[in-house]
C-alpha cells in the first residue's frame, strides 16, 4: 500500500523520532488503531519510510487500514531466494495441531460474523470456543479435563495475539477475536474448509496431536 495523503485524521508533523518508535514497536508486535491512535497516525504519514527502513532487514510491512492493523512479517521465501540470505528476525515455529484447528474455527466464525452484517468486534466465551472444539475432541466424560485441555489451547492464540481476554464480572472468560487472524488464515484458504475440517476430525479420531502450521514470532 502507498502512502496516502489527507484521509487520515490531522496528527501533526511525523518525525525521525515517530519513525524510530514505530520500527521498535513493530519489531515487538502489532500495531491497532484502536489502541494506539497517536503511532497509528504517524505511521499512516510514514508508510513509506517504515517499509525502506525494514525491508533491509528482511521483513515487510502489513498495513490494513480498513482493519487498523499494521505488524511485520518476514518477506516471502521466493524473493529471500532472490537475495543473500539473511538470518530471520521472525522466526518460525511449529503450531501444535489442536492449536491450528482453533485457529482455523475461530477464522470461520469471524468470516460468518462478518457475513452477517452485524457489530464490528466478535466477542465469543470461553463456554463458545469450547464448543467449537467440542466436535473435534476425543470423547471424554470428564468435563473439568475437557475445558481445561481447552484453556490451554486458548491460552497459546492469547499469546499469539489472535484473542484479546476482556474484564468480566462474572461467569466464564470472554474473548474479542482481533481482526488481524484474516491476515494469517486468508479467504482463500477458507473455500476448502470444509473438506479440511472432515480431515481434521479424521484426525482427531485417530489421535493425532501432529503438527498443522507455523508461528512467526
Amino acid at each position: 500500500m502507498e502512502e496516502q495523503q489527507n484521509t487520515s485524521p490531522a496528527t501533526g508533523a511525523a518525525t525521525d523520532a515517530d519513525l524510530s518508535q514505530l520500527v521498535v514497536t513493530l519489531l515487538k508486535g502489532v500495531i491497532y488503531r484502536e489502541e494506539e491512535a497517536r503511532l497509528w497516525g504517524a505511521l499512516f504519514h510514514l508508510q513509506a519510510r517504515v517499509r525502506d527502513h525494514v525491508a533491509v532487514l528482511g521483513l515487510e510491512l502489513i498495513f490494513d487500514e480498513a482493519e487498523g492493523y499494521a505488524f511485520l512479517r518476514s518477506k516471502p521465501d521466493a524473493e529471500e531466494d532472490v537475495l543473500p540470505k539473511i538470518p530471520r528476525l521472525v522466526v518460525r515455529r511449529p503450531l501444535s495441531f489442536p492449536v491450528s484447528l482453533l485457529l482455523a474455527l475461530l477464522r470461520k466464525k469471524l468470516a460468518e460474523f462478518d457475513a452477517s452484517g452485524g457489530d464490528t468486534r466478535l466477542v465469543l466465551s470461553r463456554d463458545d470456543v469450547a464448543e467449537l472444539m467440542r466436535v473435534f475432541l476425543p470423547d471424554s466424560s470428564n468435563e473439568v479435563k475437557l475445558i481445561g485441555q481447552i484453556e490451554t489451547y486458548i491460552n497459546r492464540i492469547v499469546a499469539l495475539g489472535f484473542l484479546r481476554p476482556l474484564k468480566v464480572a462474572s461467569g466464564p472468560a470472554h474473548y474479542e477475536v482481533r481482526r488481524i487472524l484474516k491476515a494469517f488464515v486468508d479467504a482463500q484458504w477458507l473455500n476448502g474448509f470444509d473438506t479440511r475440517l472432515a480431515e481434521y476430525q479424521t484426525r482427531f479420531t485417530k489421535g493425532s496431536e501432529e503438527s498443522g502450521g507455523t508461528e512467526d514470532e
